[in-house]
């Protein structure tokens, strides 16, 4: 009897190992994260003035505060959006390498090649929102009824609403790219995606109505509409990343 535990027992203890693996690997790559984060906190808490200044625009007028700490609480929402935007990189990329263990040296130098990439439409998306979105939203809002309703935003409600759609936004301006480097690992194909239309379109109405800080269509649509185009373009990059593995493997 004595003999036959001990393989259960060697499984159960390689299992927990491996478990403890994992768990080991996931607090150094948030670690990695969160460091980098710190890092660009506090980039942005030098920073968040003149941002705060620029994102103060649209509003044109000084912020209302309904407490001695309202401020404060604002200045360092923005810094830490500022920090989060800076690390986009560094969490995409130890995202990447948990989610996709045992990678070669060649599928790394892939994901890293792409980090530029990546960033460079997480910041396209930033500036879609912005300069696309912002206006007709804060015009929507400004001027609902009123002779209702009169416009005297808080800081913290204000820059809460900018920073998560500037925010999320950004981040799905990324899937497109995101998808190309999961086809140059033979992990996803364009069929799958063609197949899955429909779910997609459900997909991006409800991401645009989480993103949308407006309940009207037209807001609605300014969102939804580059996500679908995003999703077709994902279909077109995975095509030529799914040829680009095949090419590698052949």
């Amino acid at each position: 009897m004595a003999r036959l535990a001990r393989p259960f027992q060697s499984l159960s203890t390689e299992a927990h190992m491996s478990l403890f693996d994992h768990l080991d690997e996931l607090r150094g790559r948030l670690l990695k994260a969160v460091a980098a984060v710190v890092l660009g906190t506090g980039i942005g808490l030098a920073t968040a003035t003149p941002v705060m200044k620029y994102l103060q625009q649209p509003y044109g007028a000084a912020f209302t505060v309904l407490g001695p700490t309202g401020g404060v609480v604002a200045y360092f929402r923005v810094a830490l959006t500022i920090g989060a935007i800076l690390a986009i990189p560094m969490i995409t990329y130890q995202l990447l390498m948990f989610v996709l263990p045992g990678l070669n040296g060649r599928e790394k130098r892939f994901i890293l090649l792409s980090l530029p990439a990546i960033s460079l439409l997480f910041l396209t998306g930033v500036a879609f929102a912005w300069f696309v979105l912002t206006p007709p939203a804060m015009g929507f809002l400004q001027g609902f009824e009123p002779t209702l309703f009169k416009p005297e935003w808080t800081a913290d409600l204000y820059l809460g609403f900018i920073t998560s759609l500037l925010f999320w936004m950004g981040v799905a301006f990324e899937t497109p790219l995101v998808f190309f480097v999961l086809s140059l690992l033979g992990l996803v194909g364009a069929r799958v995606l063609i197949k899955n239309w429909r779910a997609a379109i459900v997909g991006a109405a409800v991401a645009s109505a989480l993103i949308t800080p407006t309940v009207d269509p037209v807001n609605m649509s300014l969102v939804m509409g580059p996500l679908l185009i995003l999703y077709l373009f994902s279909i077109l990059l995975v095509m030529i990343g799914s040829r680009i593995h095949r090419k590698s493997i052949a």
